[in-house]
């Protein structure tokens, strides 16, 4: 990635490389996730959710199939074109940032998967949140899913190799300047390649001022995606609901 491409998750995620690395990622386990955070929310039957972030759609297809009107969107027009041939009545996918509004309300906005603090900007993860803010309705619940970056600092693998598809994928992992950094080199076609992903290692008192400022309510807070107590030293995960 060249130095001055500064939004770097808008190359890397649109690449196939991206979801190759990827590729192994749990279904069940993100399904009964859904599962489980629906019903704790409640959510009226055929409600309507905001998938946020969506990338290739698999969270947004899992809840359409279990009855709600969902929309999706994110950043990337090659996940979005991809996710558009799930489209149906009640699931639609859009190019859209996440720091802006969306034109319409909802009963659920999710942000799902650590798809936060990446940008260089501290100002777009405030806009971010009140962003979800302005597209709840008056009984919607907001939902960031955020990785648990003090577990996840304290547990660096500083280097890694994965194959997959044939494909070697040479990862570092380091902080720097507030970010858990991963670098990501490979070859493939016979070129080199070399990405970056930046994301901020907010903790929990990091999204209490964040929430604070976007003057919206934290409710409750859970480690894992079995809804288990949020424990900063072991738990994998920080998921915050707040509306």
């Amino acid at each position: 990635m060249s130095k001055n491409e500064e939004k770097w998750y808008a190359s890397w995620f649109d690449t196939p490389f991206y979801h190759i690395l990827y590729k192994d990622r749990n279904d069940t386990e993100a399904q009964n996730f859904m599962d489980a955070l629906t019903e704790y929310l409640n959510l009226p039957e055929q409600g309507t959710v905001l998938d946020l972030a969506c990338g290739k759609g698999r969270h947004a297809r899992y809840l359409n199939q279990i009855g709600y009107q969902v929309t999706g969107v994110d950043l990337s027009e090659n996940s979005i074109a991809f996710a558009k041939q799930f489209e149906n009545d009640t699931l639609q996918f859009d190019v859209h940032d996440m720091c802006l509004p969306h034109t319409r309300k909802f009963d659920a906005v999710f942000n799902l998967f650590t798809s936060f603090g990446y940008f260089e900007d501290d100002n777009d993860n405030l806009r971010t949140i009140k962003a979800i803010k302005a597209n709840l309705n008056d009984i919607g619940f907001g939902v960031i899913d955020f990785m648990n970056s003090e577990f996840i600092i304290d547990n660096l693998v500083p280097e890694e190799v994965k194959v997959v598809d044939g494909i070697t994928f040479n990862l570092k992992r380091y902080v720097q300047d507030g970010f858990i950094i991963k670098d990501i080199a490979f070859n493939a076609n016979n070129t080199a390649y070399n990405y970056q992903e930046r994301v901020r290692g907010f903790t929990l008192k990091d999204f209490e001022v964040l929430f604070k400022q976007a003057d919206v309510h934290l409710l409750d807070i859970f480690g894992d995606y079995k809804l288990n107590k949020y424990s900063a030293k072991t738990s994998n995960r920080l998921i915050m609901i707040f509306k």
